[in-house]
């Protein structure tokens, strides 16, 4: 499958029974919730997958699973989030071999590449497969910036074709636009910063609360695409406090919860991470019950933008 570059792409949580095995019967609720709300793509194993808490094992059968349940209708993507490049190219073949049609790439972990390193590290990958990539770039939390100059070198290889722009400068849509044209697709990835984005120029969205809230999050999408940007606005200002449970240390344990209020989701998480307890634990749920409280009635947004093509 061809990866149409643009869209909602949820960074998917990945769903744990009380006695931390995969939950698969929950994973299919959630991804058919996806589905229905009408996401472009499917995104496992990021940041909020749990990613560095999965065996090999089982992110070959998320994987498998994802693609069984999709059925052709989305690409699914694997994240490469590996130590060395033997791993990564090894991630990067299982990922293949188990149906993925596409792979998100982190910069090497736990070791604070340079640029000549971060570039060898991504082309290698790159040559060693057949799958589009997606480069994650995101220097806040991982500490490596994919700079202009280094994707003019990893654009040399055909299938490094989209970036997850997470860098947090809204201005940087716009250098990569004035830079690249097309030849770069940018996917926002910081939740709190998307219909901005989307609005100077991104081409889509990898987004984290969509776990809880697919409908709405597909919405603003389709909405601002749609030109219709005052009701897009109007669904993110809402969004907002929920929204930005996404750019915290606990992620993973807010955005859990939320699927939890919303009926397609789980609280269980992986050690050495824990649910969220205490006074934290009341702030997130008193974000989550006003939001529900107050959830908007959604415009009928599915197919308004094959209508206008």
């Amino acid at each position: 499958m061809q990866i149409n570059w643009e869209g909602v792409m949820p960074a998917v949580t990945t769903k744990f029974t009380a006695d931390d095995q995969l939950d698969l019967d929950l994973f299919e609720v959630n991804i058919k919730a996806q589905l229905d709300a009408g996401v472009h793509g499917i995104v496992l194993g990021g940041t909020l997958g749990e990613a560095s808490t999965l065996t090999d094992e089982e992110k070959t059968i998320l994987t498998r699973k994802t693609v069984e349940i999709v059925a052709g209708s989305v690409p699914v993507m694997m994240n490469i989030a590996e130590q060395t490049t033997k791993g990564a190219i090894a991630a990067a073949k299982q990922a293949e071999e188990d149906g993925a049609a596409g792979l998100m790439m982190l910069p090497p972990m736990r070791y604070k590449a340079s640029d000549r390193e971060v570039v060898a590290f991504f082309k290698a990958v790159a040559q060693s497969t057949s799958l589009p990539i997606m480069v994650y770039n995101n220097p806040v939390d991982y500490k490596i910036e994919v700079t202009l100059d280094m994707f003019e070198e990893l654009l040399e290889e055909p299938n490094i074709q989209a970036v997850k722009e997470s860098t947090r400068d809204i201005s940087n849509v716009t250098r990569i636009k004035n830079r690249f044209g097309d030849r770069l697709k940018i996917m926002t990835g910081v939740d709190t910063l998307a219909l901005e984005s989307l609005l100077m120029g991104a081409d889509g969205w990898v987004a984290g609360l969509v776990c809880a809230f697919p409908a709405e999050t597909v919405a603003i999408y389709e909405l601002q695409k749609a030109g219709r940007i005052a009701e897009a606005l109007e669904i993110y200002r809402w969004f907002l406090p929920l929204l930005e449970l996404d750019i915290d240390a606990q992620l993973v344990q807010n955005i859990k919860l939320a699927e939890v209020h919303t009926e397609i989701g789980s609280e269980y998480v992986r050690a050495p991470r824990l649910p969220l307890a205490g006074g934290r634990r009341e702030e997130v749920l008193q974000i989550i019950k006003e939001g529900l409280a107050s959830r908007p009635t959604l415009p009928e947004y599915k197919g308004i933008n094959a209508e206008m093509a």
